[in-house]
């Protein structure tokens, strides 16, 4: 087993989190009841089917390739994505919906590239880094190719738009660049970069402005732009300590918006209370935590990247998912991964998750020749 799927401990909370994730996904979706939503079923068939299945098929296969061969494909996959990315914005394959252009039409379903995208930038980041670890206080050799890399992902998602992905992939690269020995005065002007681009950004959408004003109070218009965080921080604290029970939640009907997708923390911590809220975190810190480990015994540096980057990538969006529907941070609209309504999500991450059992995988086979 473990010379199959790299690490047991990781493939466990692997294991542990999708299944939850579809219990999870199952009792939200039945909010939509309430809703006449006649595409429960659907939902969830393509969930548990397409998402589940076709990811668990992604991990494994993603597990088995060569670290070698993904190290030489990691360029061309980032430009397949950027590639596969960029069509949402051609009319006959594009799909638009709630003002936003995200989605390929593939008839049946619809695909997220951006979220292949995420890993796209990832591999590439690593494959670039890697050989350049001792020049990047070289500001020509390291901040300037670094801002290139994330500035290429970080326009296509803008103009969809999708600033907070964006975000996603300019933390997740942030925190690469460091771990491979980047100088900590490059942090400052990323920082500062960083904010600027959010005014910019914040100055010509107006719904950026407004999610910040929002959070700075939101009890302003609890029936307007405050109405998803105040029924979210309503479902969480009728939950208690233990909960109202699993599939009880009063808030999924009619109440909180999306209950399947970016508010489904708030439907969970409805049902489960305190302990069931904390438990998922800790699922996630615990799957996180390990990927870092895995990524710390790697004795190539493209794949301790990889498996960094790709861990950081999961945690961060779970806390920004879990932090925004707590009111901690202003509202996203990031899914929460292994859980949240969204097939090409489920699949990404469990691709993401294959991936770092690859870099496990050869680290175990090398010590095993060794």
């Amino acid at each position: 087993m473990k010379g199959f799927v790299g690490d047991r401990v990781f493939f466990a909370f692997v294991l542990a989190i999708a299944l939850a994730g579809l219990a999870i996904f199952s009792s939200a979706t039945l909010g939509l009841l309430a809703r006449q939503n006649p595409s429960i079923s659907k939902d969830i068939l393509l969930q548990a089917g397409l998402g589940l299945g076709a990811g668990f098929i992604a991990l494994i296969g993603a597990a088995l390739v060569p670290l070698r061969l993904l190290k030489r494909l990691a360029p061309y996959i980032y430009g397949a994505t950027l590639v596969l990315t960029a069509l949402v914005f051609v009319p006959s394959i594009g799909f638009s919906a709630h003002g936003a252009t995200r989605w390929i039409d593939l008839g049946l379903i619809t695909i997220q590239p951006a979220e292949f995208l995420k890993m796209g930038f990832v591999l590439a980041f690593a494959w670039w880094l890697a050989p350049r670890a001792r020049q990047l206080g070289n500001p020509k050799r390291g901040l300037v190719p670094f801002l290139a890399f994330v500035g290429a992902s970080a326009v296509l998602l803008l103009l969809q738009p999708n600033t907070s992905t964006a975000l996603l992939i300019l933390a997740t690269g942030t925190v690469m660049y460091f771990a491979a020995g980047a100088p900590l005065r490059d942090f400052g002007i990323l920082f500062a970069c960083a904010v600027i681009a959010l005014v910019v950004v914040a100055w010509q959408r107006p719904y950026v402005l407004q999610r910040i004003e929002t959070f700075v109070h939101p009890a302003a218009n609890p029936l307007g732009s405050g109405y998803q965080i105040q029924q979210s921080l309503i479902a969480i604290g009728s939950g208690g300590l233990l909960g109202r029970g699993f599939g009880q939640s009063v808030q999924k009907f009619n109440y909180l918006p999306e209950p399947d997708g970016d508010s489904i923390f708030a439907v969970f911590a409805e049902e489960t209370g305190f302990l069931g809220a904390v438990l998922l975190i800790a699922l996630f810190v615990g799957l996180s935590a390990r990927g870092i480990v895995i990524a710390g015994n790697a004795r190539d540096l493209f794949g301790g990247l990889v498996a960094l980057g790709f861990s950081f990538l999961i945690i961060f969006q779970a806390f920004i998912n879990i932090s925004a529907m707590l009111g901690i941070i202003p509202l996203t609209g990031l899914p929460l991964p292994f859980i949240s309504h969204g097939g090409t999500a489920l699949v990404a991450v469990l691709l993401s998750c294959g991936l770092i059992l690859n870099v496990a995988r050869s680290e175990s086979r090398r010590a095993t020749r060794a």
